[in-house]
């Protein structure tokens, strides 16, 4: 069944329209009839309910998520809730009252278990600020990775072009500040940030052309010239496309006199101003604590250890019994994310309320020994990469005669049966995960078992045939393989160890390789060294995780299986990206088989046809499934997660990655504390 947020729908079953009597304050007047069409038209996001597919309401009945986290979400008027009420916390503050403070018709979240209670100070470190009060979009998805969802807009449409996306907010969200939320912001976000040529040197192809158009103070949209069906999948994602307009057009040479702008970028001690509105957005210095922001939580004091953080007092989303989200009222986020080791120490002694973005597989035998002590639940939730680790070849690699090498496919095959994927899987993850190439998420509609199974069969033997059937024979008799010629076949595997158990994979898959005679080398990097190395095409061999599967962003970057844009992680092919990107004015032409999927990826993102982009991407994963253009090893991994035993309503069983923007549908919001601390 196809998920109807992909379907052209007519109107809504209803128009919202604004409280009025002694419920609230009516806040506006009658809408035009041209924001009254819009808001009856937001038929993709008011009618869209993953609940009614049968996968989700499978993936409910096993998961015990509440079935509210696949529906657009309910509101005040929804559920009558008729009065609300505010942390103590906000007492005394000289702030408006809460009902003042909310949207005309709130929000309202389903916590997992339970409504929760307000209070407490949670401890957690700044790399898991993004997981503990995640992102708020325009649009936002569902549980089930595949659904697009309605959260700051009460609806948006796509055209039946697929060229032009026009979104309506709700009426009355507000910043953190105070400041009403419009189509100003968004506006903004897109001129001023993401089509600047000195802010964004380099355009998004996922944008490229774009303009926005302001229709009334809540309603917008997004043209574009060729047909961006899918664009929604990347507003959804992304939460860098608005922000407080009435902040940064002040700081931003196109709207504020550019001596002001020099001025401020100069007391606080930056070169450009790009770089100023870069760290500013980025909440990356003390000042940042001035930017307002509609997450439920907002930066108030920023020092080179701690980080903290205070319930934003307009946040627009409740619970039912109408209490102001979010339950806990601040936050300390220890500046420690490069350490690993410490945030393992501190998590296992119950010293942090939530750890899991540094955490690693490795890590759960130590976490459940701290367990023990009662302070600590260990969740076991899972990663949603289909390989934790993928082998890329870089098939435009500087030296002819491994170019050769990659190319020929019996080569790849012979590196993947070389690889004793359960060996990996019982030693590094306990059993528990899935021997698998790249493929996309079980969760997705592109999804066929077959091709998470090719060629990954434990065959040594079959491995070694391959490679002399290659003429890649121990000519020189140090047990391993030499070029036809006779020099000697050295590889060099260059990576960053981040997110995923990259060393110990490594290390057994160069165990694995050198029992058949390849003399692979590895090669720890930092990131700075990753990143300049991959883009400029240095590396021989590297290896990344297997994001990007779930239909939240596969159809938009079906990286694993097509050369379409370059990036610091990546090293297989990118002289023909750049040949893609640039309709081949710079780069290298690619061979036959890859431009024929590099049009198949248009047609995946740009077909408005949802049976279309089903062949699409069925013929993008056929093909790599054919082709092994990576290596995958295991997948579906476990990931600790790891919450104090005072923070409720936290899922035992999610799936953790950046396609869903690891806590996104599971609102954080709605964690509360037992007891305070002190």
């Amino acid at each position: 069944m196809q998920p109807r947020w992909f379907e052209l729908r007519g109107p809504a079953p209803s128009a919202r329209l604004p409280y009025s009597g002694d419920m609230r304050k009516e806040r506006s007047p009658t809408r035009s009839a041209l924001s009254a069409l819009c808001c009856a038209i937001a038929c993709l996001a008011a009618s869209a309910n993953a609940a009614d597919d049968p996968a989700a309401a499978a993936m409910i009945q096993e998961t015990g998520w509440p079935a509210a986290w696949f529906r657009p979400p309910a509101t005040a008027r929804d559920l009558g809730v008729q009065s609300f009420s505010q942390s103590p916390f906000l007492d005394g503050k000289n702030l408006p009252p809460v009902e003042d403070r909310l949207p005309a018709d709130p929000i309202v979240l389903e916590p997992y278990a339970e409504p929760g209670r307000f209070g407490g100070k949670a401890m957690i470190t700044q790399g898991d600020s993004w997981q503990f009060f995640n992102w708020e979009p325009a649009l936002t998805f569902a549980a089930d990775m595949r659904t697009l969802l309605p959260n700051l807009a009460e609806g948006w449409t796509v055209s039946a072009d697929g060229r032009i996306t026009t979104v309506r907010l709700r009426e009355g969200i507000r910043w953190s500040d105070g400041e009403r939320l419009t189509s100003d912001d968004f506006i903004f976000s897109f001129d001023r940030i993401w089509m600047d040529p000195d802010m964004s040197p380099v355009t998004s192809r996922l944008i490229l052309g774009g303009k926005i158009e302001k229709i009334d103070e809540l309603t917008f949209r997004y043209v574009f010239p060729e047909p961006n069906p899918l664009f929604v999948n990347f507003l959804a994602q992304r939460h860098d496309f608005v922000d407080p307009e009435h902040y940064f057009r002040n700081l931003h040479p196109a709207t504020a006199p550019k001596e002001a702008v020099d001025a401020r970028v100069k007391e606080l001690g930056f070169v450009t101003w790009m770089a100023m509105l870069s760290a500013l957005r980025g909440a990356s210095i003390e000042e940042c604590s001035d930017v307002p922001t509609l997450r439920a939580f907002r930066l108030v004091g920023r020092a080179p250890t701690m980080l903290r953080f205070e319930r934003n007092p307009y946040y627009p989303k409740v619970d039912r019994l109408g209490q102001q989200l979010p339950y806990i009222d601040s936050i300390d986020a220890e500046a420690i994310l490069d350490n690993a080791e410490v945030v393992t120490a501190k998590a296992a002694t119950g010293q942090l309320d939530f750890a899991a973005y540094t955490l690693r597989t490795q890590d759960i035998p130590l976490l459940k020994l701290g367990e023990r002590t009662g302070l600590i639940d260990v969740l076991i939730w899972r990663r949603l990469h289909t390989s934790d680790v993928v082998v890329q070849f870089n098939f435009n690699v500087d030296d002819a005669r491994l170019r050769a090498l990659y190319w020929d496919i019996r080569f790849r095959k012979a590196l993947s049966h070389a690889i004793n994927r359960q060996e990996m899987n019982d030693i590094i993850y306990f059993g528990r995960g899935t021997p698998s190439q790249v493929s996309v998420h079980p969760t997705s509609r592109w999804y066929r078992p077959e091709w998470t199974r090719a060629h990954i069969e434990y065959d040594p033997a079959k491995a070694g045939g391959l490679l002399d059937d290659m003429g890649l024979l121990d000519a020189s008799g140090n047990g391993y393989r030499d070029y036809p010629d006779g020099s000697p076949l050295i590889i060099t595997m260059e990576f960053l160890d981040f997110e995923t158990p990259k060393g110990i994979s490594m290390e057994l898959i160069s165990n694995y390789w050198r029992s058949i005679g390849i003399d692979l080398r590895i090669k720890l990097v930092d990131r700075s060294l990753q990143s300049a190395r991959a883009q400029a095409g240095q590396m021989q061999m590297s290896v990344w995780h297997g994001g990007r599967v779930t239909d939240i962003l596969f159809p938009l970057t079906p990286d694993w299986w097509v050369p379409r844009t370059t990036g610091w992680w990546a090293s297989m092919w990118n002289d023909w990206a750049r040949y893609y990107q640039t309709a081949g004015r710079i780069g290298e032409e690619p061979p036959a088989i890859i431009k024929d999927l590099q049009y198949w990826t248009d047609e995946l993102r740009t077909s408005t046809s949802p049976a279309r982009r089903l062949e699409a991407g069925h013929h993008l994963l056929q093909v790599g499934a054919d082709n092994l253009w990576t290596l995958g090893t295991v997948g579906l991994a476990p990931h600790p997660v790891v919450v104090s035993s005072r923070l409720k309503n936290v899922i035992p069983n999610g799936t953790w990655g950046w396609d869903n923007r690891w806590t996104m549908a599971y609102h954080p919001a709605t964690w509360y504390l037992e007891e305070s601390a002190d």
